[in-house]
């Protein structure tokens, strides 16, 4: 499955942590948008519980978005930055 993921964290250090976790799941597109392909069932889950571990859940969100193979290839970009990695999609 292929997840985006943002959030916006108030702590600075907290922030950092969750970039560090993000990494091991996906690539950052944006400063708080991560983009992560290929991710199992189990790999969500153990992601998202990583993440609901280091926030504050009454001033920090993140928020996870399934994006079909359909919408993937339907992305645009403009200005710097890369579209999805879509070589790395899959087919089983």
């Amino acid at each position: 499955m292929f997840y985006l993921v943002c959030f916006d964290i108030v702590d600075d250090r907290i922030r950092y942590r969750a970039v560090k976790a993000l990494k091991h799941f996906g690539y950052r597109v944006q400063k708080s948008v991560f983009e992560c392909p290929n991710l199992t069932e189990k790999q969500f889950v153990k992601m998202k519980l990583k993440l609901e571990a280091l926030i504050d859940v009454t001033q920090d969100s993140v928020r996870y978005y399934y994006l079909s193979r359909d919408c993937i290839w339907k992305t645009e970009c403009s200005g710097i930055g890369e579209l999805p990695r879509l070589d790395e999609f899959r087919i089983v």
